[in-house]
Order: structure tokens, then sequence, then C-alpha cells
């Protein structure tokens, strides 16, 4: 029977590809082809392929996470949208939330609307807040309105109407209308996007889904093509936000559920890797080479939320910044992501401050090192200046590094400028891309009321163990932790996950006054909606397990938590712990309770399709090329330290005794860069542990 599991994680910088047969994994990682991510992707499965002498008939599941969907949002390449709506709303996405990420600054610019105002039209029609159809659909006005969005050439159409998420029987018809006159045409109606109460973050939310719709649907299609020519027949798995697996189907109609399915890997696997090593708060760190994410994991769950921010300064799902990117009302790890990576670019700005970032030199033209047309110095190029990196041995010597452009380019362009030191302007670009990504942690820890220190810090991507000691230093974590297989360990991730659908039913009411056999009713048919669809795809009954949650805020509130629903139904006592286990919550994120009434606003439920066996075994060995034997260079660890004369080690050469540092371990697909002050073992698992000491 086909055992080979391939997990490809696809960047803005590399693509990432592992294969896991009888806990044995093999690891590729080849530079991205932003042009068409597929490339890459192809090129890497043939060599995959080859390494092991399998075929594709061999492969029994191949699970994909892409930035495909986000890179259109960020490069603003999506399809052409239109959108339709009720008489009176054509404003909604215009005037949003009202709210500034930064309230002082006066330069500061909303996002671009992903909508054309001039293609955004209105009809007549009218659902009330109870679901009573006030005004029917005027069809004639709406093949008006269809007639001219077509004339402008809108390439994707979207369907939202007011309390459509109680009654959508008016947008389903608008859908007929639009399907009969063009029935090629991308749809996207708000009551299948999200069938959730609040006008705007709904239309927002499906306008994102049409967006990037057709981009992805042809990047699937495309893809699936290709693996179907290596005769590779399973069907194609897409890592959602949410931590959870989709069918390539599904993600073609919803790509709104997939906007952060690569970050989500990485999340997936700590959360694998944190329950083998008995390790129950971890801040999962991941930086590759346009972006830095962190998340966390508390008494081994992972932190989830029900909406958050693509295209902002910081991308990430957190109640107290709010304005500064696209809002995705949607199921999704709780994350925080920054753009800065291995590839972001260093500058001077006009106030003579140096910055780094968010711009990257991404696969294409690369850092300066790369050799391949990039000029600008980046955070890999301070990185090679250090002696932190091995020029001749990137992805195993199949990427060389030309450590003299790097140094050139930092240099000129960095370094002169500001009338310092090669090797110090190098530094202060390593420790400004650390200062960013320390934001990104504090986001979803100090920021919620919770210490990084009580914390160990999971380091991985190509950049996460060069960096993650520095970080851990500033943030007072005592522990660091590098996986095997670190620069590829979202791919791993892919693999860890299980096949999950998502479900939401708006019910706002009292919990004081809840009519708790309406709500079992509702909830009831959130289950039965999550039975069939996994039934359908091939899950008996006795394979099926229902998480459940309720959103719920104080009255008056605006925005809610979310507390899982630990019974299998709602009675008075069960209401009575979710009141206390929200006021616990909001006290612990917000550092206070209320007495005010505590609302129900709407009933969550997730549908996970469990495996015959375990998708990840108890342990894994890594089968990748090595640097040859030992030795030793020089590396700039600050002004206190300066040069030093620092081992560089493989993983296998460290023993389970521990040893002091400055140490540089070097893999096929990352390095870690231990300094002064720390101490380095290896666990029975193989995972690099860092004992942080003072800066």
């Amino acid at each position: 029977m086909s055992s080979y599991r391939i997990g490809i994680d696809v960047g803005g910088t590399f693509t990432d590809i592992v294969c896991l047969e009888s806990g044995r994994l093999t690891t590729k990682k080849l530079p991205s082809t932003p042009g068409d991510f597929s490339v890459a992707t192809i090129e890497g499965v043939k060599r995959m392929l080859a390494e092991e002498g399998c075929k594709g008939f061999d492969i029994a599941e191949l699970i994909h996470g892409t930035t495909v969907a986000t890179n259109a949002i960020l490069e603003k390449t999506g399809a052409r949208v239109g959108l339709i709506t009720t008489q009176g709303f054509r404003d909604v996405l215009e005037i949003g939330r009202i709210r500034m990420p930064k309230l002082y600054d006066l330069e500061w610019q909303k996002p671009k609307a992903l909508v054309e105002r001039r293609l955004i039209l209105e009809v007549t029609e009218r659902v009330s807040s109870t679901g009573e159809v006030l005004t029917p659909l005027n069809v004639e006005e709406g093949q008006m309105v269809l007639e001219r969005l077509l004339s402008l050439g809108v390439e994707s159409l979207v369907v939202c109407f007011i309390n459509s998420f109680v009654n959508p029987v008016n947008e389903q018809e608008m859908g007929k209308l639009i399907s009969s006159r063009s029935p090629a045409l991308s749809v996207s109606l708000s009551s299948e996007v999200l069938p959730e109460i609040r006008e705007f973050e709904r239309m927002g939310s499906t306008v994102i889904n049409a967006y990037v719709k057709p981009v992805v649907s042809v990047y699937l299609k495309t893809l699936e093509k290709e693996l179907r020519s290596l005769d590779i027949n399973v069907p194609l798995l897409i890592m959602q936000s949410g931590g959870g697996l989709m069918s390539s189907s599904l993600a073609r109609e919803k790509p709104v559920n997939m906007i952060e399915s690569g970050p989500a890997a990485g999340v997936m696997g700590s959360a694998y890797l944190s329950k083998q090593t008995a390790r129950r708060n971890i801040i999962s760190f991941d930086m590759g080479g346009t972006t830095a994410k962190a998340s966390t994991i508390e008494n081994d769950e992972v932190s989830r939320t029900s909406e958050y921010e693509v295209g902002g300064e910081m991308s990430m799902g957190h109640h107290m910044q709010k304005g500064s990117g696209y809002l995705l009302r949607v199921p999704s790890i709780e994350l925080a992501e920054v753009g800065s990576g291995g590839g972001s670019i260093a500058w001077i700005d006009q106030g003579g401050a140096l910055r780094v970032g968010p711009r990257s030199a991404a696969a294409s033209p690369g850092p300066a090192c790369y050799g391949i047309g990039g000029t600008e110095p980046t955070v890999t190029d301070a990185n090679v200046v250090l002696g932190y990196l091995n020029p001749n041995f990137l992805v195993g010597g199949e990427l060389s590094l030309d450590a003299s452009q790097a140094h050139r380019s930092v240099e000129e362009n960095i370094a002169t400028p500001l009338g310092i030191r090669v090797e110090e302007a190098a530094y202060n670009i390593h420790l400004i891309a650390n200062a960013t990504m320390i934001r990104a942690i504090r986001a979803v820890t100090s920021e919620k009321g919770r210490d990084p220190g009580d914390f160990t810090l999971f380091a991985f991507g190509g950049n996460g163990p060069v960096h993650g000691v520095g970080i851990a230093q500033e943030l007072n974590i005592q522990e660091v932790l590098v996986p095997p297989a670190a620069g590829v360990f979202g791919s791993v991730g892919l693999l860890s996950a299980d096949v999950e659908h998502h479900y939401v039913q708006t019910y706002c009411c009292d919990a004081e006054g809840m009519n708790i056999k309406e709500a079992n009713h509702k909830l009831g048919n959130l289950k039965k909606e999550g039975l069939n669809d996994l039934t359908v795809e091939g899950y008996p009954r006795d394979r099926i397990q229902f998480l459940k949650f309720v959103d719920m805020r104080y009255a008056g509130q605006n925005f809610e938590l979310t507390i899982p629903l630990m019974d299998e139904e709602f009675t008075p006592q069960v209401v009575e712990q979710l009141r206390e286990a929200f006021s616990r919550e909001h006290e612990e994120t917000f550092g206070y309770r209320s007495d005010e009434h505590i609302w129900l606003v709407n009933l969550r439920l997730v549908a996970r399709g469990l495996p015959l066996e375990p998708r990840m075994p108890p342990s894994i060995l890594v089968h990748e090329k090595h640097p040859d034997g030992q030795g030793r260079r020089q590396a700039y660890f600050g002004s206190q330290n300066s040069w030093l004369d620092t081992p560089v080690l493989s993983r296998d050469t460290l023993k389970v005794n521990s040893h002091d540092g400055p140490i540089i371990v070097e893999e096929y697909n990352s390095t870690t860069v231990i300094p002064p002050g720390a101490v380095v073992s290896i666990d029975s698992w193989g995972n690099i542990v860092i004992k942080v000491g003072d800066r």
C-alpha cells in the first residue's frame, strides 16, 4: 500500500517540500517562482520522487499550503470585482468600522478598496432582522444592474444583501439571475461565504473571497493538472487559515478560508511537537524569506480567532489593533505576521534612520548575495556579513552565496552613509529585524495579558533559528527549541493536520434569558451539516469529532471573545459555566471583568474528520544532506563581544551533554545561531534545545 505523504508549503521566497514515509522524512527546498508558483512546486515534487525512487502513484496523500491568495491581496493582482448590494448600502465598505490603527498619524491612509466604487451598484430588496422578506428582489432591476457590471468588464461578482445571514432568499434569487445570464462568471454570495451578523464584516470577507477566487481557481486547476501528469491522482488537500484541511474543490469556491494557509501550517506543526515534548505553553515563531509569524499554544490548545486583518502594517487577529488592513471574518489561527524576513530590505529614511522592511527582495531579484539581480542589502546579506550563514552551504550547497556582494551592498548602502563599520551596520540590521519580530510576539502575548517569559519559543523557518535566541533574550524567554527540519517545518505541520469544516450560526441573546431549547436546535443543525459534509467525504460517524464554541461579549460591546463549549449541549449549568469562562478570559485579555449582562452572539462548530491511524509517527528521522565535518569561522556578536572564533557543527554532532555558546549549527534547510551566554543541547526527539542567557 502507498505510504508516501507529501507536504508542500509555498512561500514568497522559497518552496518547501517534505516527504514522510514510515517515520523517515526527506526534505527539499528551492526558490519560489512568483510568476507561476506551480512551476517550483512541480519541479520540487519531481526531484523528490526521483530522490525517493518512487512513482506518482505511490503517493498516498498530498497536502498544500500556499501564499497565492495572500499575494494576490498584497500585490493587488486579484480579479476585477463587482458588488451588488441592497439599496442604501453602497458605502458600507468605505465607512467600515471608522477605526484607525494610529490615532495621531495624519499621514496614514486606509487601504485602497478592492472594489472600485463605480462597480458597486444597488438593487431594491429588503429582509428584516428576523428574516421576514419585506421587499422581494426587483428582478428587472437586478437584470439591469447585472448587465451594467458585465459591460464594465467585471471578472468576479459579489452579492451582499442586508440581513441575508438570517434569510438568504433574495441573495439566492440574484445568484440565479447571474448564473443564467453568465454561467462562467465567478460569483460569491455573502450568505454562503459568511452567514453571520454584521454588514461590513460580511461584505468585506465576501469581497476578498471574490477578489482572489479566479486567481486561486486557476492556480489550483493548473497544479492539479500538472500533478496528474506525474501520475499523482490522490485528492489535493489545502491547509485552511484555521489549521484544518479542506479539499481543493472547496478551496476554489471559498478561498477566503486559505488566506493564511502557510502560516497556519507552522503553528499546527508546533502544536504537534509541543505534545511530543510535553511543553504546554509555546510561542510558535516562523521566520521565512518574506515575513515572520508568531502565535501561541496555551495548555496544549492552539489560539484561534474569528477574524483578522491582512495587508496592513501587521497582519493579525487582535481585538486591540484594527484598521490597517483588509478585514476577514473567518475562522483562523490567531497569529501576528510582520514584513520581516530574510529578504527584507534595509534602507535609510529621510531622517537618516536605519529601517528594515517591509519591502522584500523575495525570490526575485533576491538578496544581493544571491547574485541574481538584487543589489539592495537585506537581512540575509547582513547575516552573511556577520558570519552567521555559510556562503557555500545554503540549501545544502545548492544555492551558493556571494559573500563579497553582500559585504559591498551593506557597506555602500548602509555603512558608508551612516559613517559606521560594515559589521556594525550588519548587526544593526539584524537587531532592527529582531525588533520588528518582537512586536509580533508581543502582539500575541503581552498585549493579551500573557508574559512571554512563561513560554518556550519554537523557532523555525529558514531564518527563525538565526534570530530566535536574540529575540528570546529581549523578551526574557528562558528556552528556545529548534525542531528537526526547521527550515521546512511548515511543510511538516501540513502533514500533522486533520480535515476540518467550520460552521457558524448567528444566535444573539442575553445569556440570562436564552432559550436553551432553541439554542440546542440551532447547534444540532450545525452538527447535521458537518456530519453530512464529512460523510460525503468518506468519514464514518465514529471518526467524526465536533468542537463547539460560542462568541460572547458584554452588553454594549462591539466585539466578542470565542469561548469553548465543552459539553454536548446547552443546559442552565453549562450556560453559567460559559458566563464565568467568558468573564475570566475577558479579565485575562483586557484586565477587567464587568457586571454588565453577558450576551451570546454566534454559535460555532468545527467538524473534524479523524484518520484511521495517527497522522504523525511518535518520532521522525530526518534524512538530509549535512556539511562535511566540523569547522570554525569568525562571527560578529555585537560591540561587546566583537568577532569571535565560533565552532560550526551539524545537528548530528551535538552530543547529549550541553555546549556553551557561541556555536553555529548548520543544516540543509536552516542555520541556528547560539550566541555567547547561551547553552545548547539535543533532546531525545532530536530538537536543538537552547537555554538562553542574558544579552
